[in-house]
């Protein structure tokens, strides 16, 4: 995918912010005008501010670590969680759970349990389960995959965050900074940008801006892992 064009993000409804009563004046140099109340976004920041997002997260995904996407709101759910696992990257898209990154071994757990229960319903050979307990196993294993499907394979805290939203976020946000993990983010007009490492200024309740932006980003990642394959294949080549 390309980078979205000026129009591309003005169709979409990217330059839309909130009521200029429900502001953050932190935004202020990312705000373009007032129309009827409603602040304005300045489209050309946001592709600015959006091309030092992608060259970072590029460098993230070129480097072999992880990124976590987290959009927990309707609207964008679902198209962020195919853009994570388009790039194998892992994401939080149901509920956040207090803990999820500063209490990781809690959460490596509970996945470790999932885990076991799909292997224990998997065994033909264990007849010790009655039907009730199998019923209750499985109800237990799917509510522990709808949190926690996302996250199933990550063995380590990520380097980078992506986020929709950071103020409908902000226990994500909170836990990442106190580790010093990199903070992407799209920001509506009533965030504060200083809160990440770095801002994408945009209408993050559109679900076409939402769109447009996350599947850039993730195409960024997706660039990011191409060139790490190329490098490790030419290393292997000199080697040989």
């Amino acid at each position: 995918m390309a980078k979205p064009t000026y129009k591309e993000l003005l169709d979409a409804g990217a330059h839309l912010g909130h009521m200029k009563r429900k502001w953050n004046p932190k935004m202020r140099p990312y705000i373009f005008m007032e129309r009827k109340g409603i602040h304005i976004i300045d489209l050309n920041r946001t592709m600015e501010y959006m091309d030092k997002a992608a060259a970072a997260l590029k460098q993230v995904a070129k480097s072999g670590r992880k990124v976590m996407f987290v959009a927990t709101k309707k609207q964008a759910k679902e198209n962020v969680a195919k853009c994570a696992r388009e790039v194998n990257m892992p994401f939080v898209t149901e509920r956040w759970l207090g803990g999820m990154m500063t209490n990781f071994s809690t959460i490596k757990r509970s996945v470790k349990k999932m885990n076991n229960i799909d292997k224990l319903l998997a065994d033909e050979n264990v007849t010790s389960i009655t039907k009730k307990e199998r019923l209750t196993l499985t109800r237990e294993r799917n509510k522990l995959e709808k949190v926690l499907g996302g996250v199933a394979n990550m063995n380590r805290l990520p380097a980078a965050i992506f986020v929709v939203d950071i103020t409908h976020e902000h226990i994500a946000i909170a836990e990442a900074r106190k580790l010093g993990i990199k903070i992407f983010g799209i920001v509506d007009t009533n965030s504060d940008p200083t809160l990440i490492d770095f801002p994408i200024p945009a209408n993050d309740d559109a679900s076409r801006s939402i769109k447009m932006i996350t599947e850039y980003m993730s195409e960024v990642i997706k660039e990011g892992l191409d060139d790490r394959r190329k490098m490790k294949e030419d290393q292997k080549q000199a080697v040989a």
